[in-house]
């Protein structure tokens, strides 16, 4: 099968049940074109490549087409787009299957847009804290606030001490989350791989922070159940170990995605139960 006909039927599958969640409540923002999204989209997926020991091969000749469907329907529901570098793919080795799979992560920009289409929240953004930056924090009516922050412009290249995200809801609440550099370099240390971490710090520090301060806020919302499992799945990509029973997006019932990829193998099928992540060529 050409890598053309697989972009045909994965589109088109994608939007088909993109169409019946739509019917069922889900709601995409106003400026979102889905269909220029995932056009964007395999535009990125050309480029991603399995790892160096699994040969350097182009992704879309040898990732099961399910997960590339599962991939970009959790794009669009959570309304992202790569054009905007609010996310990108990997292609990871699952080796309790032999099978090559595709996931989508979100940049921390993905992660800010996400957070804002929540009802309750107005905005949220972090900050990072380097060596000789003032930087206080203090306790109000029970709840930790940062007091005080003064960075410096000849601070900026020095080493990382911290970070803080700030929450603010549509009432007027501030909710701050602040992590040391210990704290963030322990969260790392469960990722898959930390290449994109060592590259770029300070950006991933930031959005290490923002999906600490959005858990709560996410879990506690009350949006679509389907934006709220996907934003987790999609957090929980990132990690070893960190999905128990990871659902599909797609329900058990044979829908359009399920039927167009039923020609894939019983070999090719995934259990996503049984699955062990590994790391892959890139964050």
């Amino acid at each position: 099968m050409s890598n053309e006909l697989k972009q045909k039927d994965i589109t088109d599958s994608v939007m088909g049940r993109l169409t019946e969640l739509k019917a069922e409540g889900l709601e995409l923002p106003s400026n979102y074109s889905p269909q220029n999204a995932l056009k964007s989209a395999y535009f990125a997926l050309q480029k991603v490549k399995t790892n160096k020991n699994d040969g350097n091969k182009p992704a879309l000749e040898v990732a099961s087409l399910s997960s590339v469907a599962n991939a970009l329907l959790d794009m669009v529901i959570q309304g992202l787009s790569p054009a905007k570098t609010q996310c990108y793919f990997i292609c990871r080795k699952d080796y309790s299957t032999n099978q090559f799979e595709i996931d989508m992560n979100r940049s921390y920009f993905g992660t800010q847009a996400v957070i804002k289409r929540l009802k309750d929240v107005d905005d949220i953004w972090a900050e990072v804290v380097h060596e000789g930056d003032k930087f206080e924090i203090e306790s109000k009516n029970g709840r930790l606030i940062v007091k005080d922050f003064e960075p410096s412009f000849a601070n900026l290249d020095n080493p990382i001490i911290g970070t803080y995200a700030v929450v603010k809801m549509a009432d007027g609440e501030m909710i701050y989350t602040v992590m040391t550099k210990k704290q963030i370099d322990q969260s790392w240390s469960h990722a898959k791989t930390n290449k994109v971490q060592k590259e770029f710090p300070e950006e991933m520090a930031k959005r290490t922070v923002i999906n600490r301060a959005a858990k709560n806020i996410i879990n506690t919302s009350g949006d679509s159940d389907l934006l709220v499992e996907s934003i987790n799945d999609t957090t929980s990509n990132e990690y070893e170990n960190s999905r128990d029973e990871r659902k599909d997006v797609t329900p058990a019932e044979p829908t359009k995605i399920d039927s167009i990829l039923a020609p894939e193998t019983e070999e090719e099928s995934i259990d996503d139960n049984s699955r062990e992540e590994v790391p892959a060529n890139a964050e």
